[in-house]
């Protein structure tokens, strides 16, 4: 009996535990669920405000915002290559103390400056292999299709013509049947 009790309250617990573990994923979802609603509405407040934005502007912001951009634009890549220059000029000022360093370091740039334009130039020889490959392909179905369509065309034109040369030899054998028919009336009638 004491076993049966304890079976029970083993149960028991073990369902209420379930229950708890159960609920306690449905509030982690709901509060999933809660954020990602509240992410999409503050995402959704973002957008209708930049088109409200947008919308508002007149012709006089736009004309401004291309003129700003025209000047940016070229502002900007002048000053992205001028640090690409300094930091290369750093680099080298850096690496290069002495003329033997230099010299190595201009045998090492010219190296890779080479084998730079070895790679472009097998990477443009594989293009142009596989453009001639398709080039051919496309070639060869094209002609494959021509002479299957010229076949094509040839058994229609023979199957044409032998329907027509049929239809004459009918129209003639019933020429030849209402002829002879008109010459037996005839017969009959003289």
């Amino acid at each position: 009996m004491a076993e049966q009790t304890n079976t029970a309250a083993t149960r028991r617990t073990a369902n209420a535990t379930k229950r708890s573990t159960t609920a306690k994923k449905a509030a982690a979802n709901r509060s999933r669920n809660q954020a990602a609603a509240a992410r999409k509405r503050s995402t959704a407040a973002r957008k209708a405000a930049e088109t409200r934005a947008e919308l508002a502007k007149t012709p006089v912001d736009r004309a401004q915002e291309y003129a700003e951009r025209a000047v940016l634009v070229p502002v900007g890549a002048l000053l992205v290559a001028r640090d690409n220059v300094v930091s290369t000029v750093e680099g080298l000022r850096e690496s290069v103390t002495s003329r033997e360093k230099a010299e190595k370091e201009l045998a090492a740039q010219r190296k890779r400056l080479q084998a730079d334009i070895k790679r472009f130039e097998r990477r443009g020889r594989s293009e142009r292999n596989r453009v001639e490959r398709r080039v051919k392909k496309a070639r060869t179905r094209v002609e494959r299709e021509i002479r299957s369509t010229r076949k094509d065309v040839s058994a229609q034109a023979d199957l044409i013509g032998a329907r027509v040369e049929n239809l004459v030899q009918t129209g003639v054998t019933r020429g030849t049947q209402v002829a002879t028919k008109v010459q037996e009336r005839v017969a009959s009638v003289a």
